[in-house]
């Protein structure tokens, strides 16, 4: 089965404990929508939520987030074929994949397309407080590129990102002492642009901290939800 959650930033105590509540074994995935926060401080700091989202039967598959490193700008990191896209992992915590953005995923004969990145609010506030900002936080206009390619070439069933089209923002999660005028919201009329465009079941996204359903758009922070609510369609 493939289980799907929001940011942990670093915490991945819900996680482990998810994953033996319900027993899951090597045969599941958890799926976790951006901001990780393993590879944040890039350094040993970061091995505490390694090791313990490691600890666990299950593969744990990420999305790239906002406050979080690339793994292409970490010598540690390695590439690989993964259930037919291309994954980050170290060999150290081998069942702990980071997904390439625009690479298409069969899960459990679901076809996942993934699109990754979002832009900080907190971005001056971090550098002004000598906390790590991430300048690759966005997709990049090469990212975009290959993106629209698989769409216009490979058929997809559930999209995993972390911001959300433009349309579908949870404004009731704005924060009051933010100015909206000075956030680059490129990402999120991007993805609108990209959801004109396809044909899909579900679209699930974190980034928002809120748990939420709009249509077929599913946000997603400290809740959990599986696949198996499509694989009944499939007779699975």
């Amino acid at each position: 089965m493939v289980f799907y959650t929001g940011d942990i930033h670093g915490m991945p105590w819900n996680i482990v404990k998810f994953s033996k509540m319900y027993h899951l074994t090597e045969e599941d995935t958890i799926v976790i929508l951006g901001d990780v926060g393993a590879n944040y401080y890039c350094d040993d700091r970061d091995r505490e939520c390694k090791t313990a989202l490691s600890s666990i039967e299950p593969t744990v598959f990420c999305i790239h987030g906002n406050h979080e490193a690339r793994p292409t700008g970490i010598p540690t990191y390695h590439q690989k074929n993964w259930k037919g896209g291309l994954v980050w992992y170290e060999e150290e915590y081998p069942g702990l994949l980071f997904a390439k953005d625009g690479e298409i995923f069969d899960l459990e004969g679901l076809r996942h397309l993934v699109i990754g990145g979002a832009y900080s609010v907190d971005k001056f506030y971090r550098l002004a407080h000598g906390a790590n900002w991430f300048p690759d936080e966005q997709p990049s206009d090469e990212i975009k590129r290959y993106v629209e390619d698989q769409i216009a070439a490979k058929p997809f069933d559930i999209v995993l990102s972390h911001t959300c089209p433009f349309k579908y923002e949870p404004t009731e999660v704005f924060l009051p002492m933010i100015d909206q005028s000075t956030v680059d919201d490129s990402t999120e009329r991007w993805l609108d642009e990209i959801e004109e465009k396809i044909q899909y079941r579900a679209w699930f996204c974190g980034h928002w901290h809120t748990d939420k359903r709009i249509d077929r758009m599913h946000f997603l922070f400290h809740s959990f939800e599986s696949s198996e609510q499509f694989l009944r369609d499939l007779g699975k």
